[in-house]
């Protein structure tokens, strides 16, 4: 008994002492009003990292679990939060984990905040890819618009002006980063000095105008501003504007109400980068994938598109496999989603991400019914790696 007694004082001080602490009894990090006032770089960090692994119901619209209970590894997963928590990997702003449709784990770090929502960069891509879907469930657009030409869509436009081949860009082509649009940087920095030109279809009129000639070899993978011909489109069928149609058809639809979403320089939601979501919205995203596109049971958009978005269309190739690592393989892409393989083992996991610059990640493995959230300001964390290497292991049996 007195050996038993020592044992449990001994793991109470580890606990107590550690550079975090399991809160389950605290409240989550909210940003503070002036906080809420700040730019994301001027947010301080936390003093300590939140820990919950058994997380909150906040009546969100996300059902919860234990870490443990229903599912995962719980000590496995305290020991890489241990170390993210003592910034061994770099700077980490939060880290949630989802199983069978159940948030299981929520950490908070450095400028992680509950309520504050995160810059996604990129991630903003996979939403708006996911915003056509919408349009298409609702019968502004259909599967087979896919593959016409994407001037088809847009009524205002000059074709005496295109360059050649413009009619070889479709819906599928842009929405895989595949358009072959080729302008130069003074080009672009030029037209941009006159944002009159750039107003709604104009900003298309001037892209297709001032490319070179659009041919089979322009048309290869290219990261670049495909996404604004995509909310485009999306502006030019839907009712209204393309902002009210993504806020009353999608985000209302998820209860997400605390986001920022920035206006791009043709009047239309930005497309490529600069929305803003809470951790929690980005596991409603991913819920919203994971289930093929339904949301509380109601098909929010079709699961031929989810399917087609998460699947890997093209190999990207693996000379340059974001956040990936030695576990991490056959990097490819699908409607502005990023996929991999991820090893563990002899066993490679099909992993599916929407991924924003600086670790604002949404990975979904179908497989193990598992989604993990990242968000960071550090473009050097081998994020991918880490889900492949010390999260999945904690979810195999």
């Amino acid at each position: 008994m007195k050996n038993k007694t020592g044992l449990l004082l001994l793991i109470f001080l580890v606990l107590t002492h550690s550079s975090f602490a399991q809160q389950i009894d605290s409240q989550a990090p909210e940003a503070t009003a002036t906080e809420a006032e700040l730019s994301f770089r001027d947010i301080p960090y936390l003093e300590k990292a939140f820990i919950d692994v058994a997380p909150t119901d906040r009546k969100d619209g996300i059902l919860v679990g234990k870490l443990g209970v229903d599912g995962g590894n719980k000590a496995m997963i305290l020991a890489l939060t241990q170390e993210i928590a003592d910034n061994k990997y770099g700077n980490f702003d939060s880290f949630l984990i989802a199983h069978k449709g159940k948030l299981l784990f929520e950490s908070y770090y450095r400028r992680g905040r509950i309520d504050l929502p995160h810059p996604q960069a990129s991630a903003t891509k996979a939403y708006t890819s996911l915003a056509l879907g919408r349009a298409i469930q609702l019968g502004y657009l259909s599967m087979a618009d896919l593959d016409k030409p994407l001037v088809d869509f847009l009524k205002n436009l000059d074709p005496t002006k295109f360059v050649d081949g413009v009619e070889k860009i479709t819906l599928h082509k842009a929405l895989t980063m595949r358009s072959g649009i080729r302008i130069s940087k003074e080009n672009r920095e030029e037209f941009e000095k006159t944002p009159a030109l750039l107003k709604g279809q104009k900003q298309v009129q001037v892209y297709l105008e001032h490319s070179i000639p659009i041919t089979s070899d322009s048309q290869r993978f290219k990261y670049q501003f495909d996404p604004i011909l995509v909310m485009q489109v999306i502006d030019a069928v839907v009712p209204g504007t393309a902002k009210d149609f993504i806020k009353n058809e999608l985000l209302d639809k998820m209860g997400i109400t605390n986001y920022g979403w920035e206006t791009d320089v043709s009047g239309l939601p930005s497309s490529g980068s600069r929305s803003s979501m809470t951790s929690r919205n980005m596991v409603k995203w991913g819920t919203l994938v994971i289930n093929k596109g339904k949301w509380n049971g109601e098909q929010l958009i079709p699961e031929a598109f989810i399917t087609k978005a998460t699947s890997r269309l093209l190999y990207t190739g693996d000379d340059e496999v974001h956040y990936g690592g030695k576990d991490v393989s056959n990097q490819g892409y699908g409607y502005f989603w990023w996929s991999a393989d991820l090893k563990v083992g002899n066993k490679n996991y099909f992993g599916v991400s929407a991924q924003g610059g600086y670790g604002q990640i949404i990975t979904l493995i179908e497989e193990l019914n598992l989604m993990v959230v990242t968000t960071g300001h550090d473009n050097n964390i081998p994020y991918l790696q880490i889900i492949a290497e010390r999260i999945l292991p904690a979810f195999i049996k």
